[in-house]
């Protein structure tokens, strides 16, 4: 049966009713709605309409908009009505089956450190250690715990061989047309942008617009630029538009407003439920002892030890990493990821559903560290900044460490990469392939990471409202390929992967 063309529209509709119908701002619209019935300007002839006005009026309406367009942003648009549901997380078969595997590999590797160590998943904290936890959880960095029996569950470099190994089993070897002559390591034949297409999706990076972080330096008198921008900037916030916002900080975010903006952007207000829920998940980390929270100790202490930007937030690390590791509403993220919760079953009954228990939303520690760090430069205040990362985590970060065919999805990264790459440095590409240093080999490090650790703080913190302002991760895959650009002369001159890297 044909789609009628507004039936996409309607279902769009109606799942954002049916999301919006059980959040606080349902309520809170409801409480408003009521209290204005006793409002004199409210008559009863036109009741309907004189609450409409005064929803609109009292900035109601706006808040609507604003989740409604967070809506959008988030979840994928709905398939057509007879497809199958798999086909929301991941349409391509072959993605959902190495997804699969790939995951089945991380938790083989966890239940085996289990046993290696002998100590269980997950247990409940005595008394004394949950009442220790609770009085050090502002200063957890002091603690030195012996951790040297725990090893990462997997390096980039494992990723990527997975990755690598990805074929369609629908084309047989050699004979993808179009896709012969790609030289790279990705050997998946899905569709990237090319330059004209990337010119016209990122208009706003034009070399004739300004940007800021490059058009407010020295050269340039800052009132020209810089001033007109901050004070368009202090209007878009002031309409507590989220759209808006959007699209204001495709051109870079002035740093006294950013915090705000993203949070508007993400739709997050923090409001006294909020502050309430991230107490819950306190609570949970005090009174269960898992066994990622060594993974994840272990990961802060490398990560901040080694940096001297990150070490004076290694106490937000933890708290922000460990809530996150219980927390199931991220778990919903799984409906439009290609990914599935790990899940892990009480001792002794393994395979049996009412004894399986989610582990850990998200297993891939290695990842996490870094994403986490720069936001502690915006937000201080736990409860907002562990939403802001939450919300970050599932619109984007999730993409770098699952195998999908999204366009934000790391496959397609590193394809967009590889392509722009050799189409447009082709004797770059050929001469490094040549010397056994694959240009991916160096880059994936920096996509998987989001350029986090790798770029300077206010650097990094200017790409991620790029992020933000196009709702994709694509622009990771530009910037990598433009270092290799900017570096080219000198790349032509090396003879080993360690001499490019």
């Amino acid at each position: 049966a044909m789609l009628e063309p507004d039936s996409g529209l309607s279902l769009t509709i109606a799942r954002i009713v049916q999301r919006l119908k059980g959040s606080s701002l349902h309520s809170q619209l409801e409480r408003q709605a009521r209290v204005s019935l006793h409002k004199p300007e409210i008559k009863l002839e036109s009741l309907k309409e004189d609450i409409k006005d005064f929803l609109k009026t009292s900035g109601w309406e706006k808040k609507l908009q604003n989740a409604v367009y967070s809506e959008l942003n988030v979840f994928p648009s709905p398939c057509h009505p007879a497809a199958p549901p798999e086909h929301m997380k991941e349409p391509l078969a072959y993605m959902r089956k190495a997804q699969g595997s790939w995951e089945k590999r991380i938790l083989k590797s966890l239940n085996s450190m289990c046993t290696e160590l002998s100590i269980p998943l997950a247990q409940k904290r005595p008394v004394s250690e949950q009442k220790e936890l609770l009085n050090k959880w502002n200063e957890m960095g002091t603690d030195e715990p012996d951790l040297s029996l725990f090893r990462p569950v997997y390096a980039p470099k494992d990723f990527l061989e997975v990755l690598m190994n990805l074929r369609n089993p629908n084309y047989e070897n050699g004979e993808q047309p179009s896709f012969r002559n790609h030289l790279g390591l990705i050997q998946v034949p899905l569709k990237v942008k090319d330059i004209p297409e990337l010119k016209e999706d990122f208009s706003e990076l034009g070399l004739n617009i300004g940007q800021l972080g490059i058009d407010d330096s020295a050269q340039v008198p800052p009132e020209f630029f810089e001033n007109e921008y901050v004070r368009v900037g202090q209007k878009v916030l002031a309409e507590q538009d989220s759209a808006a916002a959007q699209q204001y900080v495709r051109q870079g975010c002035p740093t006294a407003l950013r915090a705000d903006l993203w949070a508007l952007i993400l739709n997050i207000s923090n409001q006294p439920e909020d502050i309430l829920y991230y107490e819950q998940l306190k609570s949970n980390v005090i009174q269960h002892d898992l066994l990622v929270d060594s993974l994840i100790y272990k990961d802060v202490k490398l990560t901040a030890s080694n940096d001297d930007y990150y070490f004076v937030f290694e106490d937000y690390l933890y708290q922000v990493l460990l809530c996150f590791s219980r927390d199931t509403s991220v778990l919903e993220h799984f409906t439009y990821s290609s990914a599935t919760p790990p899940k892990s079953y009480i001792q002794g009954k393994l395979g049996i559903e009412e004894y399986a228990v989610f582990y850990p939303p998200n297993v891939n520690y290695k990842f996490f560290m870094l994403p986490v760090a720069p936001l502690c430069f915006l937000y201080h205040e736990p409860s907002k900044l562990y939403q802001i990362f939450r919300e970050m985590y599932v619109r984007f970060f999730f993409r770098l460490h699952s195998i999908s065919s999204h366009p934000s999805g790391i496959v397609s990264l590193c394809l967009l990469f590889e392509t722009l790459l050799q189409t447009h440095l082709p004797q770059l590409f050929y001469h490094l392939r040549e010397i056994g240093a694959q240009p991916l080999r160096i880059s994936f490090k920096w996509m998987v990471r989001a350029f986090s650790g790798y770029l300077a703080t206010d650097q990094l913190l200017l790409l991620w409202d790029r992020i933000l302002g196009y709702n994709s991760l694509e622009i990771l895959a530009v910037l990598a390929a433009a270092v290799f650009a900017f570096r080219a002369v000198n790349l032509m001159e090396v003879t080993s992967l360690a001499a490019a890297e």
